[in-house]
């Protein structure tokens, strides 16, 4: 599967180790070619579910390994296989002294058919999965040994850099074309279209009609940029972030509604309510940032296409080059190699296209360069939000009803932060959940923890304002609300499990000491659920030189099985500090259909002093099978954080991100 920093290199042939029964000193992983009928599973990186999907299928490839050699070695000594016992890599008898590695009874095993149904180990003795392995690939990193897609070279290869519309809903049409060719370090300029036949969910692209420059150096190229002077065509009406924010509120009431949920009657209910909260909550749009900017190499001729480059869909971007270029699929390859950040950006095929593309026009091999500009204003963001929230409480402070709608602009694909069977879905006699779409000619991409994260820092961040109002402390509310799930659920079916939610809840208060924090500590919590893992969160503010800091982050998860405690840890460690980070800074802003932030100097990323002094996270300890864990880490991070905030300073924040000024929170 892809490597996004999600650590599946390390991760999914634990899976297999285990079950193979051999040692993990003497495992070698190297990333595997594009072959998913051979693999019999997806390669994809999205989603958080890498281990989810692969669990069962890596499990039995290592059984069926395993199974193969023993057989191999009882026809071998002419025993029975259940006379042999395996270890490390061996298998001996029992009730012998004989002994073979696998290595030396490999060639005999080729031939044994594998049973429909194997026997797989039983959590209680596994010996690989669930311990802490370093990332297989430590060294490489650190010391800097080429592996991501920048890297990569190929004699007789030339650099492309692209030039694309200022404004979303504009085309070019042409170029001075000779003056750029003329340029030192040019070697050839022209025009492509990457539009095709057959495009996909992943194929969404603003910019289909561009400019490619081709050349020697990144610097001739971006000096050569420079000099494009290009006509443009608009063909959609250009969009600021003030028309979006006033088409959103409108959207409230007549966007295309794509998912709703009713339970009782909120409306009557908020009408007989002793107390009714309400409140809305926005969001901005976001670039990903990743730390290496999009690239792709691509070698094109006349009957076939290689494609070597960071992408989380390679059989997407594999099938999109057969349609662009009318080729076989069969004729198209594409090599993964390791990515310098995803978080959803590097779903998209649109650049590995705009390889290819370049790649036959030129009649060589080049290798594609996003600079840090294209590839901030290319677009592909993290879409707006809006969302209002209701609540009803009567004269008990029982809550009797909620209610939010959300809307969020759409390219056509799914977005909007709302999730209408999500909690409290269940939890609450009188219900409504609505999540609406407005169009848009700006593109919007997975950003990670898609529509989740916004999701989170609304309701969690409400649900307090609602604990407050009850007079009630904000994990015993919710503890509440979950009972009466597991009780007497309301309505139709909910998609979470309210004891394992619950647990998590519990698990954080108790390792936090909640309710026993020192004078001048300001705590927040939060819940959530996506990815099909639960995740909880209390973080601790204090005040220093008047700004509020984070001082610690206690988090704890159920995802089922852990398959490797240390990269688990990380992934959560790092979407703790994500979820900080970009709830405090970070807002990508458009004027006449034009981004109005393209590098580090305009558009501010969170930097080092946003993290928190210390993390401390927690596992349930389950048997049930592996869920995700690139991503919920980070959802329940902005509500905590906006919670404690409020316990710290007195103000609420309903806005994304929070501030634009990162020394207003400090380390």
């Amino acid at each position: 599967n892809p490597e996004i920093g999600q650590n599946v290199m390390t991760s999914t042939p634990m899976i297999v180790a285990d079950e193979l029964d051999v040692s993990w000193e003497n495992v070698v992983v190297e990333q595997g070619m594009l072959d998913e009928d051979a693999f019999n599973n997806p390669q994809f990186a999205g989603g958080s579910l890498s281990i989810m999907l692969a669990w069962n299928a890596l499990r039995m490839a290592g059984a069926a390994g395993k199974y193969m050699l023993t057989q191999a070695a009882a026809r071998e000594w002419g025993v029975s296989a259940a006379d042999l016992v395996v270890s490390e890599g061996v298998i001996r008898e029992k009730n012998g002294s004989r002994s073979i590695g696998y290595g030396e009874i490999a060639s005999k095993a080729v031939d044994i058919e594998v049973p429909a149904e194997l026997t797989l180990k039983d959590p209680k003795d596994f010996t690989i999965i669930g311990t802490a392995k370093k990332n297989v690939r430590s060294k490489q990193i650190v010391t800097g040994q080429p592996q991501f897609g920048l890297d990569f070279q190929r004699e007789g290869m030339k650099l492309a850099m692209i030039h694309h519309p200022p404004a979303f809903g504009q085309k070019v049409i042409d170029f001075n074309v000779d003056e750029i060719k003329a340029m030192p370090g040019v070697t050839d300029a022209f025009m492509i279209d990457t539009s095709h036949p057959n495009p996909s969910l992943y194929a969404v692209n603003a910019f289909n009609n561009l400019v490619a420059i081709v050349g020697d150096s990144t610097w001739q190229l971006m000096k050569a940029k420079k000099a494009i002077k290009a006509r443009y065509e608009t063909v959609s009406a250009p969009e600021s972030t003030e028309m979006i924010n006033q088409r959103m509120l409108e959207g409230l009431n007549t966007g295309k509604v794509v998912e709703e949920r009713f339970d009782g009657d909120a409306e009557a209910a908020f009408a007989l309510a002793d107390k009714v909260i309400e409140r809305t909550y926005t969001a901005a749009f976001l670039p990903h940032n990743c730390l290496e900017p999009l690239n792709f190499f691509a070698h094109v001729t006349n009957d076939a296409a290689e494609l070597v480059g960071p992408t989380q869909t390679p059989k997407e971007l594999e099938k999109a080059v057969s349609s662009m270029l009318g080729l076989p699929v069969e004729n198209v390859t594409v090599e993964m190699t390791r990515i310098g950040g995803g978080f959803g950006r590097r779903l998209l095929t649109f650049y590995g296209l705009e390889a290819a593309a370049i790649s036959e026009k030129a009649g060589l091999p080049i290798k594609l360069i996003y600079s840090r500009e294209d590839d901030t204003t290319q677009g592909s963001y993290r879409s707006p939000y809006l969302s209002t929230y209701k609540a009803g409480l009567d004269a008990d402070n029982q809550l009797i009803a909620f209610a939010v709608k959300g809307v969020a602009p759409s390219d056509g694909r799914p977005t909007g932060g709302v999730f209408p069977n999500r909690f409290p879905a269940g939890a609450v006699d009188n219900y409504s959940a609505e999540k609406m779409h407005i169009d848009s000619n700006i593109t919007m991409c997975a950003w990670r923890a898609p529509r989740s994260h916004f999701a989170a820092a609304a309701e969690q961040s409400f649900l307090d304002e609602v604990a407050e109002a009850a007079g009630k402390d904000p994990i015993e509310m919710r503890l509440e609300l979950f009972e009466r799930v597991k009780k007497n659920p309301v309505g139709a079916e909910h998609e979470y499990d309210a004891d394992r939610y619950a647990g998590v809840l519990k698990l954080v208060k108790e390792k936090s000491g909640w309710g026993s924090e020192k004078p001048g500590v300001h705590r927040g919590v939060s819940a959530y659920f996506c990815h099909n893992t639960y995740a909880a969160q209390v973080l601790d503010i204090v005040m220093e030189g008047g700004k509020p800091v984070v001082d610690k982050v206690w988090c704890a998860v159920d995802c089922g099985i852990v398959v490797n405690y240390e990269g688990a840890r990380n992934v959560i460690e790092g979407g703790i500090v994500d979820g900080i980070g970009h709830a405090m800074v970070g807002e990508l802003t458009f004027e006449s259909g034009i981004p109005q932030q393209e590098n580090f100097d305009t558009f501010q990323i969170p930097r080092h002093t946003l993290a928190p002094r210390e993390i401390e996270v927690f596992f349930v300890e389950s048997e049930i099978a592996p869920t995700g864990l690139g991503e919920p880490g980070l959802p329940p991070a902005v509500g905590a954080l906006a919670n404690a905030l409020y316990k710290a300073t007195g103000v609420r924040h309903y806005h994304t991100p929070f501030s634009t000024k990162p020394q207003d929170l400090q380390s």
